[in-house]
């Protein structure tokens, strides 16, 4: 934490600094260039207030597509922003969290307040805590911003100490609790779970002891780690896994849930056991991609069934049927030719179907998809998608979806 930035988000939340940031965005929206607008802006506010406003402004301006209305009146930070979850997502998180007759919260490691705002704004009493003095400062910020710093306590603290204080249900008080581990040190990504910070010991004991819990982990994790009675889910939007999550035993449902945002909707597939695997086959007309939730959370088999698919590979997520579906769990593409992965005699094809543009998609391949994309492409107008992959153990391109312009 920076001395320096905590002292800018003081002065941004003075009137002078509130005024400040409205006329940088009121700049911004003019779409003067970067260096006469601060110049403009320095000369009306001065030059303690200029920068920080314009930045202000700038990080509201990128948080406006996901954040909405909130964005104008958020504080933010670089860091904070391109941590922050989607408040969609978060009130989500928190209707489910608050079911029955829970009604206070624990934010352990409340970050800029995402969690906490949508908490409140859920109905709850909010502890939020953070060892970070510019995470309280900003949590607080944004609660009173937001309009329901009534229900809201932010206080320093350490999440490790008080799970570890955690009795009769509740942490620091509180019946539900939130938990969003640091999963970066320096720049890097921390895969095991044990040098997240809080830990992975936190993490199980919350779950253990606090049954209104939710946790957000890696999309990586390992289902080996996950708790008897706690629920494993994904959620993607647009194609990534955007969070995934662990839910204490009481507001547990199922055994694993994948959750794909679509718009204003999410839709659900979950299992309450291992379903298994899908059963492999040979390649049929149709190559079906499931989305990576489905894949994330072991529900391969069930949207196999749904769609009529077979696996090309026990050991690889593309499933394959006679016919196109409308399932809205895989993208789905047609398959024109079915070859032994060989350069040589894959350009050739290409070359002869008039391809020129190439899309290349790969899964238990070590080909790196722009470098073959680059190597496939050639004169003609035609377009095709290329997967490459493993069918029935052999390296194998798949050529779909060829068109001649």
């Amino acid at each position: 934490m920076s001395d320096d930035a905590l002292a800018q988000l003081h002065r941004l939340r003075t009137p002078e600094g509130v005024a400040a940031t409205a006329l940088a965005a009121e700049l911004m929206a003019q779409g003067l260039d970067v260096l006469p607008a601060l110049a403009r802006l320095r000369s009306r506010v001065g030059a303690e207030h200029a920068g920080p406003a314009w930045e202000l402004a700038r990080l509201r301006a990128r948080a406006r597509p996901v954040f909405g209305a909130d964005a104008d009146v958020l504080f933010l930070t670089a860091d904070t922003l391109e941590q922050a979850g989607r408040p969609a997502l978060a009130a989500r998180r928190a209707r489910r969290l608050l079911s029955g007759e829970v009604d206070s919260a624990a934010d352990l490691g409340c970050a800029s307040g995402t969690d906490t705002i949508a908490l409140a704004r859920a109905g709850a009493t909010v502890l939020a805590v953070d060892t970070d003095p510019l995470a309280r400062e900003l949590t607080a910020a944004n609660a009173e911003a937001l309009e329901v710093a009534d229900r809201v306590w932010v206080v320093a603290g350490d999440a490790v100490d008080l799970v570890a204080a955690a009795r009769g249900g509740e942490v620091a008080g509180c019946g539900a609790a939130v938990l969003d581990p640091a999963r970066r040190a320096g720049g890097r990504r921390q895969l095991d779970p044990d040098r997240w910070s809080p830990p992975w010991s936190t993490v199980a004991t919350l779950l253990d002891r606090v049954p209104h819990a939710v946790v957000k982990v890696a999309p990586g994790l390992d289902h080996e780690r996950v708790p008897a009675g706690v629920e494993a889910e994904w959620v993607s939007a647009g194609g990534s896994i955007v969070e995934a999550l662990l839910w204490g035993r009481a507001v547990s449902v199922a055994w694993r849930r994948a959750s794909l945002v679509r718009g204003d909707d999410v839709l659900e597939l979950t299992a309450d056991a291992d379903p298994g695997p899908a059963p492999p086959g040979p390649v049929r007309g149709w190559l079906h991609e499931p989305d990576p939730a489905v894949i994330r959370s072991g529900l391969v088999s069930l949207v196999a069934a749904d769609v009529g698919a077979t696996l090309v590979d026990p050991t690889i997520a593309y499933l394959t049927s006679d016919a196109p579906t409308g399932s809205p769990w895989v993208s789905s593409y047609r398959v024109d030719e079915v070859l032994p992965f060989n350069l040589k005699r894959l350009k050739a094809l290409l070359r002869t179907r008039g391809v020129g543009r190439v899309v290349v998609k790969k899964r238990g391949s070590a080909i790196e998809p722009e470098t073959l994309a680059g190597r496939l492409r050639g004169p003609g107008a035609g377009t095709a998608t290329v997967v490459v992959t493993r069918v029935a153990g052999a390296p194998t391109a798949l050529v779909c979806d060829l068109s001649d312009r």
